[in-house]
């Protein structure tokens, strides 16, 4: 199956092949056709790096009236970066059209200039939630002529606070529409909306047997917490070419970790919330246009950028849920290319390798680490492959290189080669030389050291019973509540914030089911306890993200006496 047996119009065709576009993927294959025939909303279960912008954006284009200067097509995403990914994404397909006007509104950016660009005939807006809806209450966009509606990564979106947005936004689009909502999961949230606002919609999914990506190898290797870097820094090296994400948990081990590789001489960088908007946008520029081969990131600051031609992503400590291994991993490996997924745990992490493995269906090997003779050998041979593949500007290098030959002459061809090798990788040969040993765990752990923990009486935590709102809001009693930590979120009852979207904010920021205590909600901010080992692992996972299109802030908050 080809783009043009699917429907797709030449100068489409013509845009999209430059862009290195080959056959559709399963989810284009599936949804284009339809929707370029008769018009039908439509439901798509789809990962990330499945090919979603050009499933929806080829026919958004191709339907497209360029004599009618008013919004046609409404796109919505849950942040900033996606908004301007997809934005330039339509911009590329439309390369060979005339007359599209594309605009992406979004928060943190003047709304005054986004006024104004829609102003001058937005065909296609590009929108998150809150700053369209802000713009609907100024009446500065006319969404009655709207004919296609697409809601992206809609779960992420209703995680993210936007449900009611979402409503009254979808109650300004007139009844003759239809709507494409792409998710990668299925909560009862979006049920809500299917039944709302879906007319007797088609569900595709593209299913676990499709979802499995067979160009991207799987990789895991496990060593203790301590070494984890040093590991990091030992794939680095085997992979000269390696062109990669660093996932990390949390903004200060991401910063930590660029901080680290910078030191070392490699080409890296950090990407996460504290970084203002204009240093975000300077780091992803510099790592799509390859002047970084490292982009240190957290799973948040990384939501839309998009980058085809990555070789590696490495996860530093296994995410807890398995979707978002497999939407990490499949930022590799697309366009038909091959691509590696590598993930660095600790010895208490197998458990969540196999569980990926039963739920996603793909298989995980586990892999030693290279040795330092193979490091250095795969080093040099990229040195010999940069030799053999240069070819020299003799113009530029004439002037220098009678002095050069007349230094050089007294040494023969193979003593030549063998100080230009040794010069080439000599720094590689010192550090491993001298390099720290990594001690890799064996895939079971011995008898002694479960007898050794029973000794330190450090069993592990009993799962607690009882449904999950009751459980958490429950107040503490006793001497255990003095000791529970309290925290602020900067959101309160203004925000629509209530005590049940906090916990789901909570488990979904951090992963995992974290026991709260008593939660107050006031105006403009709430306060909720928990337990102190929990504390800083829960504000910092707060700390990065959004809720409503506004940064979360978590502070510790002293008790009243």
């Amino acid at each position: 199956m080809t783009f043009a047996e699917l429907g797709v119009s030449r100068p489409l065709l013509e845009a999209i092949n430059k862009m290195g576009f080959q056959a559709p993927m399963p989810i284009q294959e599936a949804v284009i056709p339809l929707l370029l025939g008769e018009a039908r909303d439509i439901i798509a279960l789809a990962q990330t790096g499945s090919g979603k912008t050009a499933t929806f954006g080829l026919p958004i284009l191709q339907n497209l009236d360029t004599t009618q200067h008013h919004p046609q097509a409404l796109i919505l995403a849950p942040t900033r970066e996606l908004c301007m990914q997809i934005t330039r994404d339509l911009a590329q397909f439309a390369i060979h059209l005339d007359d599209v006007n594309i605009v992406a509104v979004y928060g943190g950016a003047s709304i005054e200039d986004q006024i104004s660009r829609i102003r001058r005939g937005a065909q296609i807006v590009v929108a998150t939630p809150g700053r369209l809806l802000d713009l609907l209450r100024r009446k500065a966009i006319d969404l009655s002529q709207v004919y296609d509606v697409v809601l992206d990564e809609a779960d992420e979106m209703l995680n993210m606070g936007f449900s009611e947005d979402i409503d009254s936004i979808l109650e300004n689009i007139p009844s003759e529409h239809h709507l494409l909502l792409f998710s990668a999961t299925m909560p009862d949230e979006i049920r809500k909306i299917i039944s709302k606002y879906m007319k007797d919609p088609t569900e595709i999914s593209v299913g676990n047997e499709q979802r499995v990506n067979h160009n991207i190898q799987h990789l895991y290797y496990v060593v203790s917490s301590d070494d984890r870097y040093l590991a990091l820094k030992r794939i680095a090296d085997y992979y000269p070419n390696i062109y990669g994400i660093i996932f990390c948990k949390t903004r200060r081990s991401t910063q930590e970790i660029a901080e680290k590789l910078i030191a070392d001489g490699y080409s890296a960088d950090a990407l996460h919330g504290e970084l203002s908007q204009a240093q975000r946008d300077n780091v992803m520029n510099r790592f799509r246009h390859g002047m970084i081969q490292l982009l240190v990131a957290t799973d948040v600051a990384a939501r839309g950028l998009d980058v085809n031609n990555l070789t590696h992503v490495i996860h530093y400590g296994i995410p807890t849920e398995v979707e978002n291994y497999t939407h990490r991993s499949g930022r590799t490996a697309r366009a038909g290319k091959k691509g590696i997924s590598i993930a660095i745990c600790h010895a208490r992490e197998r458990g969540q390798i196999k569980r990926i493995e039963k739920e996603s269906g793909i298989t995980i090997e586990r892999a030693m680490l290279p040795k330092a003779e193979d490091i250095c050998e795969k080093q040099l041979m990229q040195f010999v492959h940069r030799m053999e593949h240069t070819v020299p500007d003799l113009e530029a290098i004439a002037p220098y290189m009678e002095a050069v030959i007349n230094r050089l002459s007294w040494l023969d061809s193979e003593e030549l080669l063998q100080r230009l090798v040794y010069i080439e990788i000599s720094r590689m040969l010192d550090y491993y030389k001298n390099a720290q040993q990594i001690e890799e765990i064996p895939d079971r752990a011995p008898r002694e050291d479960k007898r050794e923990r029973r000794d330190r009486q450090e069993r592990p935590e009993r799962p607690e019973r009882g449904n999950k709102r009751e459980r958490s809001e429950k107040p503490r009693k006793g001497k255990g509540r003095e000791n529970m930590e309290l925290l602020q979120i900067n959101f309160g009852k203004k925000d629509k914030l209530y005590p049940n979207i906090l916990i789901d904010m909570i488990e979904h920021c951090t992963g995992r089911r974290v026991p709260i205590g008593k939660i107050d909600v006031y105006d403009r901010n709430a306060t909720f306890e928990i337990r102190p080992h929990d504390a800083e692992d829960v504000q910092e996972a707060l700390n990065e993200f959004e809720y409503r299109e506004k940064p979360i802030r978590v502070t510790r908050h002293k008790r009243k006496k």
